[in-house]
């Protein structure tokens, strides 16, 4: 069995408890006769045949992009709060599920170490980025926002949309944020505007890269600016124990930053979409402050949709994190925990593997649970076009990878460096593994088995 079927009769239960709540009421129409439920289940059937044109992003045999499957209860939740269909902007439209997303976001302000805060759930990274940096251009109108050159091409997206400056930093041979560049932005600026805000990136979703907090935290020491954490993909791992030393004392300073982003519909075990956006100073609130003539007078409560540029937002992802949570709580050591330290282990043992392997150049020591490696071979060029055969092999096999360009820059430490290596292109495709379900831990030898077959048909198609 590959879906999981076994709890759709607590959905069931859960459903009959849901009615219960409102037996006082007149009953409406009587269920569906036999020939709507007849319709239904034709389309509903064909609806599944379709979406079995797709990966299988719940297996472990799938290692490619940033697709974690939703943890049941979350599953369930989210499907049980669809009968009531809440709306989390005013608490008209949703009371119940407004006070589970408080709920929600003060666990999660906890786990960073902010001891008071404003925040909220988002549809997803993109919009929770963009209010962090919406909020920072109103704190620093005119100032260049920052980002390192792995960060995720949102940050330049969206400072587009907000017609706010933006410079892009260099990365270091880890990928990381170059504190030199960095430095030199902060003094210099660029085009006449000075830096307001660094976005520093805790998870980079290309190679898994964390930028040094610390060493920018002791810049802002000397230059004045703000710092904003993207963390939505990495955001989690501040509950890890099993993190490299750069890493660690990176997650370690989180709760200086003055906002942070991060998506339980990543690691968080959510469905799409559900992402969220934590300021420090919950005086950020007064940015949003905005008249409506119906909407906040059902209580003297805060409204949500009163401190979110987003109107309209789903009910149902706040009580699906809301079961995930209870069940899972976000501590160190717990079980949601332990779950994202066997991803790191995996990728570690993944890792090692592929250093001792002469079919592979692994450039970089994952920090988080992303492995990028290239096929080893005598051209950028050749070991490029090996890595989308290799992906291609793979997939026939049913074990799915995804494709990545680096830069020469990140090799500065691998074996590509030196020799007669020919660097006729100056980026190098390579294959990338998000090792991020627990269960790859467990799958690693049959991983590893099905991408060296497929490594070793395309290396013996290039000798014949």
């Amino acid at each position: 069995m590959i879906i999981d079927k076994d709890t759709l009769g607590i959905l069931s239960r859960a459903i009959e408890r849901l009615d219960q709540g409102f037996s006082n009421l007149p009953e409406i129409a009587a269920g569906q006769n036999d020939a709507a439920l007849a319709a239904m289940e034709r389309v509903l059937l064909e609806a599944a045949a379709r979406m079995q044109d797709n990966y299988p992003y719940m297996h472990p045999y799938y290692a490619g992009q940033m697709l974690k499957p939703p943890h049941p209860v979350a599953r369930l939740a989210y499907s049980l709060a669809l009968f009531i269909n809440p709306n989390n902007h005013a608490l008209d439209g949703g009371i119940a599920s407004s006070a589970m997303e408080k709920e929600c976001v003060a666990e999660i302000a906890r786990m960073f170490g902010f001891e008071s805060h404003l925040g909220h759930l988002t549809s997803g990274g993109t919009m929770a980025n963009l209010e962090a940096i919406w909020v920072a251009s109103q704190l620093r109108p005119g100032k260049l926002i920052v980002a390192s050159k792995q960060a995720h091409y949102t940050h330049s997206r969206i400072t587009g949309v907000l017609g706010v400056p933006y410079a892009g930093v260099e990365v270091d041979d880890k990928g990381c944020m170059d504190l030199q560049h960095l430095e030199q932005l902060l003094i210099h600026g660029q085009d006449g505007k000075q830096v307001g805000t660094v976005v520093v990136t805790l998870g980079t979703t290309s190679i898994g890269s964390v930028d040094p907090l610390p060493e920018i935290l002791a810049l802002r020491k000397k230059y004045d600016f703000r710092i904003h954490i993207d963390s939505a993909y990495g955001g989690y791992f501040k509950l890890v124990d099993n993190l490299d030393a750069d890493a660690a004392a990176a997650y370690a300073a989180i709760d200086q930053a003055d906002s942070i982003v991060v998506d339980p519909h990543k690691h968080g075990l959510q469905p799409y979409g559900c992402g969220c956006v934590i300021f420090k100073d919950p005086a950020c609130g007064a940015l949003y402050k905005h008249d409506s003539p119906y909407t906040y007078f059902s209580s003297d409560q805060l409204h949500l949709g009163e401190i979110s540029l987003e109107c309209s937002r789903a009910g149902a992802s706040a009580v699906a994190l809301w079961a995930t949570q209870q069940l899972l709580p976000l501590v160190r050591g717990g079980e949601f925990a332990q779950g994202l330290s066997k991803s790191r282990q995996a990728a570690i043992a993944f890792y090692k593997r592929l250093s001792e392997d002469r079919r592979f150049v692994a450039p970089l020591m994952p920090q988080l649970d992303i492995v990028v490696y290239a096929v080893k071979a005598r051209s950028a060029s050749t070991s490029s076009r090996l890595a989308k055969e290799v992906f291609e092999a793979a997939a026939a096999q049913n074990l799915h990878l995804a494709l990545a360009g680096l830069p020469r820059s990140l090799f500065a430490r691998s074996q590509f460096e030196g020799g007669d290596f020919d660097w006729d292109q100056e980026n190098i495709t390579c294959l990338r593994s998000c090792l991020m379900k627990p269960e790859h831990l467990s799958y690693l030898d049959e991983v590893w088995l099905l991408l060296g077959k497929a490594t070793d048909l395309c290396l013996a198609e290039v000798n014949v």
